[in-house]
């Protein structure tokens, strides 16, 4: 059970930090004594065979600074081969780190079998403690990364050695199941089945579709349930149309209200308008930074991260407020309103939850409908999904695309306010709430909040999804009568946007979004049981009785407080 538990971590994706690295200038290619020699010249390499406890060996390239030592440590652990990750060694070194870059286990030129993310707690945590033994080592390990890699920081940190002081976590999720695996307990197709072929992995997917149904194999490492048991600060690094985004904040929450002794209060998180790679159709201005794929932001503040709690350095970083965000505007109007940072005491910003209700003939607006009885009703075929356009993608397009380009389907609902008089900003977690009716006895409900510009580009912001089985908890199915109608709650995650004056705010409504999320059969059998589907008769309640709507934290314009600059 333990192996299963752990197979089932396989849910982290492809960096495309590897695909952007230089290839690395280390002079020693062969293994080296277990203590490596002080005084290389910078950005020199060693590469080290380090044991784990059960005997097997990773290899791991270790990066010295000029100087005799001893220096603290930062360690990147990876499953993309880590002679790729030679880019910025050169910065750590000349700030006084050396730097660290392990194979995982069966991966790269390390021993051992690979399964993704099995043994990446017990292997993080013999990693951190070789290190802090060395004598070039203080004994102060930091841990640092990206999407895999970042995972792999959450995961030693479970483990809690204790030499980990610090971690500074880009992209990565907090929740195997909620986040990873599926969402809204739809599976997220999209993400996991190409990563999957690429890390010769495909034979974790069947252990996913057994466990569709929340059942607790998740447990042992579903953050939220050891956030208790970590030491240690952590800076959280998202995007809001990354992959991960919601891992993000989740962990930054977790952690500085109910972490251990050393990490509650000690946290930190930033959240800019980046996606897990290149962002589609729009180009946000220049103050935004380039993401963690090559952007100087990441590197900057993750250096001042660990000079203060690897070194003592006392550099003002803890003095800085805990949230940093990027508030998002309209691209094609200089003069727009967002396009900024922010900065809060925690997460979100103070805000007023308010009600956009769905209306007849496709409105939408902060007034109840005032109709008896009103609805929409579509068919929605399996074989024929509605195509995915943009979001938090992984492998495929990415970012605000515009939604036009799906077409005038049938089986697309659309509802939008009228053109707004003034910008309206919504800063904060977004969510559905859609009373639904099916012929099926089971079929899923896909939202999305879109920024409608003046010349009609639909400009994508969230979307998510809801397998409507899973109404009663996700650790239980349910299934749908004919005739009756039901409430569920999609829940699309965080955003910050500024809907300029002359825009609209739109929700869309369907029941696919693919290859996004895995398109529902109809059947009510369990997940990927067989191939057979059936359509849906899917209905949309907008009544009086029946009010579906958007939940949207609107932030007041005088409200805002733009932070004057992100570099050092």
């Amino acid at each position: 059970m333990k192996k299963l538990r752990y197979t089932l971590l396989f849910i982290a994706v492809f960096s495309f930090l590897s695909l952007l690295v230089a290839p690395s200038h280390g002079i020693a290619q062969g293994q080296q004594p277990a203590t490596a020699p002080t005084g290389l010249p910078v950005s020199a390499k060693l590469e080290q065979m380090v044991p784990m406890r059960d005997g097997v060996k990773l290899a791991t390239n270790i990066f010295l600074p000029q100087g005799s030592g001893p220096f603290p440590v930062v360690l990147q652990r990876t499953p993309y081969g880590k002679d790729s990750f030679s880019q910025g060694v050169a910065a750590w070194n000349k700030a006084g780190f050396a730097y660290v870059v392990q194979d995982s286990r069966g991966k790269g030129k390390s021993e051992g079998v690979y399964h993704p993310f099995v043994e990446d707690p017990q292997d993080g945590f013999d990693t951190v403690e070789w290190l802090a033994k060395q004598s070039w080592s203080t004994g102060k390990i930091g841990m640092y990364g990206a999407s895999a890699m970042g995972i792999a920081a959450n995961l030693a940190a479970m483990e809690n050695p204790p030499h980990l002081t610090a971690a500074f976590v880009m992209v990565a999720r907090s929740s195997i199941y909620h986040q990873s695996a599926f969402m809204g307990g739809v599976f997220r197709k999209e993400l996991n089945e190409i990563w999957l072929k690429r890390q010769g992995a495909v034979d974790v997917l069947l252990e996913t579709f057994k466990h569709a149904v929340y059942d607790g194999a998740y447990d042992s490492n579903e953050m939220s349930k050891h956030w208790q048991q970590i030491h240690i600060p952590m800076y959280n690094y998202g995007g809001w149309y990354d992959i991960f985004s919601e891992g993000n904040i989740q962990n930054f929450l977790g952690l500085q209200k109910n972490g251990a002794k050393g990490a509650a209060g000690n946290q930190k998180l930033i959240l800019g308008p980046w996606a897990h790679g290149q962002v589609e159709e729009v180009k946000y201005p220049a103050n935004s930074s380039v993401g963690i794929f090559g952007g100087k932001l990441s590197t900057d503040l993750a250096i001042r991260w660990f000079e203060y709690w690897l070194k003592g350095q006392q550099n003002g970083i803890m003095n800085e407020p805990p949230v940093r965000y990027y508030v998002m505007g309209d691209v094609t109007d200089a003069k727009a309103p967002g396009n900024e940072w922010r900065t809060a005491a925690s997460w979100p910003p103070p805000a007023k939850i308010t009600s956009y209700y769905l209306s007849a003939n496709g409105g939408l607006a902060t007034a109840q409908p005032p109709e008896a009885n009103s609805s929409d009703t579509y068919q929605y075929d399996p074989k024929n999904p509605v195509p995915t356009i943009g979001g938090a993608n992984l492998n495929i397009k990415k970012g605000p695309m515009d939604q036009r380009a799906i077409g005038d389907r049938k089986d697309v609902l659309k509802y939008q306010t009228p053109v707004l008089s003034a910008p309206l900003e919504v800063t904060g977690k977004v969510s559905v709430e859609l009373f639904v009716e099916s012929d099926a006895p089971d079929t899923d409900f896909m939202a999305k909040l879109v920024d409608v510009y003046p010349d009609g580009t639909e400009r994508l912001v969230l979307d998510s999804a809801f397998r409507v089985r899973f109404r009663e908890g996700f650790n239980k199915e349910v299934f749908m009568k004919k005739g009756e109608v039901y409430k569920i709650t999609i829940d699309l995650w965080n955003t910050s946007l500024i809907f300029n004056k002359g825009h609209r705010l739109a929700i869309h409504i369907s029941s696919s979004n693919d290859p996004r999320f895995d398109p529902n059969p109809n059947t009510g059998k369990p997940l990927r049981a067989d191939s057979e589907t059936r359509v849906a008769t899917n209905t949309i309640h907008h009544s009086r009785a029946y009010a579906s709507r958007a939940l949207l934290p609107i932030v007041p314009m005088d409200n805002k407080r733009p932070l004057a600059a992100m570099t050092r």
